[in-house]
C-alpha cells in the first residue's frame, strides 16, 4: 500500500486468537488510522496494546444511529477511518455493513484488508466439501424459530457453516440432527489458539457428545451437504408417510419443503401430495 494512505474507510481483519496472524499490511493501516471504529473499545484497546499500537478509538456497532454513521462518513473525506470488530473479519456476522453502504453512497474510498475469519478457518479444518458452502451465522436462540431456520437450510446442497456459543452448542446440535438427519459434521473451537480442536462425526454423535458439555468461547459448526438420493426410490406411499409426519406441526408448504429436502425429491411433487393429504388440492 502507498506510504501515505488515502483518506477513506479501511476494513481490517484482526486475529481470532493468535496474535501472529496480524498481517504486515493490517499493522500499517492500523498505525496510519486517524480513528479506529470498533465494537468494544476495551477489546480493541487491549489488542492494540498487545501489538504495540496506540490510536484513537471510537465505539461503533449495530446500535449506532444514522447521525453517528454520517459523522464517520464525513470524516472519511480527509481522514483514514479503520473499521474492526472484536475478532476476525468485520461484517461477517458482525456490525458494519451500514457504514460501508453509506461510505460508498457518499463516494468515499473503501478498501478491505483481508485476514483471519473463524468461518473460513473452521471450514478448512473440517474435512467436508468446500466447493459450495453457505455461511448462516448464528441460528435463532428460541427453539421454534431455530427449527424453522434449519428447515429452510435443509434443502441447500452445500456445506453449512454456523456460529454458536458454548452455552447453546448442545441444543443447537440436537436441533440440527433432528432437522437435517445424520449428516457428517464438525465442531471447531479455540481456533488458532493453544487448545484448538476440531471434533468430527455425525450430527447425532456430536449432539450426544456435547449434550451436557458447555465449552468456552465461540464455536464454528460445519455441516456437510445432504447426500444425493434418487427420487425414483421413493414411491407415493413413502412420500405420504413422511409428509403426514411433517404435517403434524407444519403447514403444507413448509412440510413439503422439509420432506423434499430429506428425500431428495422435487418440491413441487411434495407440495402437491401435501395439498392432497390436507384436502386443499
Amino acid at each position: 500500500m502507498p506510504s501515505s494512505p488515502l483518506p477513506g474507510l479501511y476494513i481490517v481483519a484482526t486475529p481470532i486468537g493468535n496474535l501472529g496472524d496480524v498481517s504486515t499490511r493490517a499493522r500499517e493501516v492500523l498505525l496510519s488510522a486517524d480513528v479506529i471504529a470498533c465494537e468494544d473499545t476495551r477489546v480493541t484497546g487491549h489488542l492494540l496494546h498487545l501489538i504495540g499500537i496506540k490510536r484513537p478509538l471510537l465505539r461503533h456497532d449495530d446500535h449506532a444511529d444514522d447521525a453517528a454513521r454520517a459523522r464517520l462518513v464525513e470524516r472519511m473525506a480527509d481522514e483514514r477511518v479503520v473499521l474492526v470488530c472484536d475478532a476476525g473479519t468485520p461484517l461477517i456476522s458482525d456490525p458494519g455493513y451500514r457504514l460501508v453502504r453509506d461510505a460508498r453512497a457518499a463516494g468515499r474510498m473503501v478498501t478491505s484488508i483481508p485476514g483471519p475469519c473463524a468461518a473460513i478457518t473452521g471450514l478448512t479444518l473440517a474435512g467436508l466439501p468446500t466447493d459450495r458452502f453457505l455461511f448462516a451465522g448464528f441460528l435463532p436462540a428460541k427453539a421454534k424459530a431455530r427449527d424453522e431456520a434449519i428447515a429452510e437450510l435443509a434443502g441447500i446442497r452445500a456445506s453449512l457453516v454456523l456460529y454458536e456459543s458454548g452455552q447453546r452448542l448442545g441444543p443447537c446440535l440436537a436441533a440440527l440432527a433432528a432437522g437435517l438427519g445424520e449428516r457428517d459434521a464438525a465442531v471447531a473451537r479455540e481456533l488458532t489458539k493453544l487448545h484448538e480442536e476440531c471434533v468430527t462425526g455425525t450430527l447425532g454423535t456430536l449432539a450426544a457428545r456435547y449434550a451436557d458439555d458447555k465449552p468456552k468461547g465461540e464455536i464454528v459448526i460445519i455441516v456437510g451437504p445432504p447426500a444425493a438420493v434418487a427420487p425414483a426410490t421413493h414411491d407415493d406411499a413413502a412420500v405420504d408417510a413422511a409428509l403426514l409426519n411433517a404435517l403434524t406441526d407444519a403447514p403444507p408448504a413448509r412440510a413439503a419443503k422439509t420432506v423434499a429436502a430429506s428425500l431428495g425429491i422435487p418440491r413441487e411433487r411434495a407440495y402437491a401430495r401435501a395439498l392432497a393429504l390436507t384436502g386443499k388440492a
